[in-house]
């Protein structure tokens, strides 16, 4: 972030280009498409002094993206201007060590800068440097099962161990496990894109993650600080993930899950899609099924991955030693199988009374072979 002198009410000042830029961003009504058309048009201060002088509508380009009232969103962006100081948003930036990026200036990413719909400007915390490596997205509900977060985790442990950055929304679910996955492996630095202002932790419970991620890697957004995580940021979001990834791997996703979003984003940009085989009954496996039906090659590990890269070899996963099942536990873990599954099901499958099951479960559970959620038992590999 190039800091500037110090800046006065709408626009005057000698602040330098990123905080017009930011500035700009943080008006209401101001979406990426929006912005982008503004600073295609003209640099960050001469568009700030537009939207200022309400006449940020004026040229053909932005007009159409401000459809299909040109003229309301002008003067609604003047209103909003003429209260706005940009140095004092500009040193808020500094405070919560944000930097700035504008889409064709100094330090912007390579992988974005060819993109058809690129960010007009980004925010981030840590290194942007980092995006320069090898990157593979991981991307899968919310809702997944313990079956879909151990494999989330190994590949983005396995994935970062080879040398490879993770990129994840940071979301609940198989986003969150990938990126714990790469930073257990102390290894390629991770990559979380998020749909919200950088001082707005989105979901709340995983601030720790989001420290983690941009003290080892780099978080990205296209939000000014204090955007909220509105539903629309997220399929926005989700192109940015497309762009930046090499190669997109989805876990589980049911089949109108935000996942088709990065999908079909990735497809957009000849991005290669890969997907991670689940059980044909469970509904958060429906969307990657489908994609290996049509012809998506698949996921069984880090090793598939990697080859899809073009690179050769995976690295060697870290080795258990969890105690082997006995006579009493083999039947309730066959019993389980690789879908959730209740108690009563688990007793009705493995044909033992309920005093054996409990006793199997219990040791299986303790043993890192099975977990339960909310009454429901699963596999934990």
């Amino acid at each position: 972030m190039t800091p500037g002198g110090p800046g006065g009410r709408s626009g005057q000042g000698g602040t330098g280009e990123e905080a017009w830029a930011a500035a700009l961003a943080g008006l209401p009504a101001m979406g990426p498409a929006r912005l982008r058309a503004l600073l295609a048009t003209w640099a960050p201060a001469e568009a700030w002094a537009k939207v200022v002088g309400g006449a940020g509508c004026s040229r053909p380009e932005v007009a159409r993206a401000c459809r299909p009232d040109p003229a309301g969103v002008a003067a609604y962006w003047r209103a909003a201007a003429r209260r706005v100081s940009v140095a004092d948003g500009w040193e808020a930036l500094g405070r919560a060590g944000v930097s700035v990026t504008v889409a064709g200036g100094p330090g912007y990413p390579d992988a974005l800068r060819l993109d058809p719909e690129p960010p007009a400007v980004l925010f981030s915390r840590g290194d942007l440097g980092v995006i320069a490596g090898r990157r593979v997205a991981i991307v899968g509900t919310r809702r997944c099962t313990r079956y879909g977060r151990d494999v989330a985790h190994e590949l983005g442990r396995d994935l970062a161990a080879g040398g490879v950055r993770v990129i994840s929304g940071l979301a609940l679910g198989i986003d969150g496990a990938a990126h714990r996955g790469a930073l257990a492996s102390n290894g390629a630095p991770p990559i979380g894109v998020v749909g919200s202002g950088l001082d707005v932790v989105y979901p709340p419970g995983h601030r720790d993650l989001w420290e983690s991620v941009a003290g080892a890697g780099v978080l990205l957004s296209e939000a000014p600080l204090g955007a909220r995580p509105e539903p629309w940021r997220f399929p926005v979001r989700n192109r940015v993930i497309a762009a930046l990834a090499e190669l997109v791997v989805v876990v589980e996703s049911a089949e109108k899950g935000g996942s088709r979003h990065t999908v079909e984003a990735a497809m957009a940009r000849d991005v290669q899609v890969m997907a991670v085989p689940g059980s044909v009954r469970s509904p958060v496996s429906a969307y990657p099924n489908g994609l290996l039906a049509d012809g998506c090659h698949p996921v069984r590990d880090a090793l598939d991955v990697l080859v899809g890269l073009g690179l050769s070899s995976a690295p060697a996963p870290p080795a258990e030693a969890r105690p082997v099942p006995g006579p009493e536990e083999t039947p309730v873990l066959d019993a389980i199988g690789w879908e959730p599954a209740t108690f009563d099901d688990v007793c009705g499958r493995s044909g033992c009374s309920p005093g054996q099951v409990g006793v199997a479960l219990a040791r299986l559970q303790a043993g890192g072979w099975v977990a339960e959620r909310a009454g429901w038992w699963e596999r934990a590999r």
